[in-house]
């Protein structure tokens, strides 16, 4: 059982930046892939981005790609999400979420642990 709690998100203006953080307890961090996913009102949860077991490989949704940045600590069952050049578009409830892996997957239903999310509002 891996328990995961978002934090950072907030209300932003349009070109803004934010690091969102998830903290995971329970069993090994380094033993899951851990993925970034977003729902915005009235639409289905989407990708965002997804980091390997070690943090050396990661992959992510075209819409965010060169603006957002996933990384993880380890050392600190932390994995974060650095969003930079933020739109309204971006808006939306952020999840993470983790897998155990190895591949490293785009879709909600290969995850096993979800947290509970953290709002992001970038307004215009």
């Amino acid at each position: 059982q891996v328990q995961l709690v978002e934090s950072g998100g907030g209300l932003v203006q349009h070109g803004g930046s934010l690091r969102l953080s998830c903290a995971a307890s329970g069993r090994t961090f380094s033993g899951y892939v851990m993925g970034w996913f977003r729902q915005a009102p009235e639409k289905e949860r989407e990708f965002v981005g997804v980091i390997s077991r070690s943090g050396g490989t990661t992959l992510y949704a075209d819409s965010v790609k060169g603006r957002f940045t996933i990384y993880r600590d380890n050392t600190k069952n932390t994995v974060y999400l650095q969003m930079n050049n933020l739109n309204p578009e971006d808006t939306a409830v952020y999840y993470c979420a983790a897998d155990r892996g190895p591949l490293l997957h785009r879709v909600t239903h290969e995850y096993d642990y979800w947290g509970q999310g953290t709002q992001v509002t970038v307004s215009s």
